[in-house]
């Protein structure tokens, strides 16, 4: 591990499916993350535009609030037909209540309205930026992003959130059909894992191995 790592940080986040993601990327480097929920810190309102803007708000919250190097991210399903919808929006299209069955279906409707229903029609992408900020207001991020199309019905139970209506570029199964090794495995040559959250974390690697 680089010495410019830490061995402990705040993992800025509530969402029990991105910290059970963020803290198993987290343990090839040895790194111990306690989520910001365990140390009772308030969620940010999330007002930035982009997901770099709304990562790094909640990053620098939580570093500053524990005093220790905070790592957040933000990410969402960015869908071509929609416009980019949800985009940012990704976790409120479900509501206060996190029902993602419910937010897909709204994905779904929304498709057959515009007649999205060939797969060249149905082009989506999974974005994700990791911010990392220390407590002195310093912050770096780091964007992953998977492209793929959109199945109905959705196909899986792995996974959270939009995982089983989104199947990858080149592959046969969603990421609802994908265990977590699967989607996240940073292989042995270095090359980037398939998931948009494993992308920008081997960035956020590799960006700490050249120091």
């Amino acid at each position: 591990m680089s010495p410019s790592l830490p061995d402990r940080v705040v993992v800025a986040t509530h969402n029990a499916g991105k910290l059970r993601e963020i803290r198993q990327l987290l343990s090839r480097l040895r790194i111990d993350g306690v989520s910001a929920a365990e140390l009772g810190l308030r969620e940010p309102e999330e007002t930035g535009a982009t997901f770099a803007q709304n990562a790094s708000l909640k990053a620098q919250a939580a570093a500053t609030a524990a005093g220790v190097p905070a790592l957040a991210d933000d990410s969402g399903l960015c869908v071509e037909a929609l416009e980019g919808a949800p985009g940012i929006f990704s976790a409120r299209w479900a509501g206060p209540n996190k029902d993602f069955h419910a937010a897909m279906e709204k994905i779904e409707a929304a498709l057959r309205e515009r007649d999205c229903f060939e797969p060249a029609r149905r082009r989506a992408s999974f974005v994700c930026v990791l911010a990392f900020a220390w407590p002195d207001g310093r912050i770096e991020t780091f964007e992953g992003r998977v492209d793929g199309v959109l199945v109905w019905p959705a196909r899986g139970a792995m996974g959270f959130g939009y995982d089983p209506i989104f199947l990858p570029e080149g592959e046969q199964r969603t990421f609802g059909e994908m265990s977590s090794e699967e989607k996240h495995g940073l292989p042995a040559d270095g090359s980037p894992g398939l998931s948009h959250r494993a992308r920008a974390f081997q960035k956020f690697i590799q960006a700490f191995d050249k120091r």
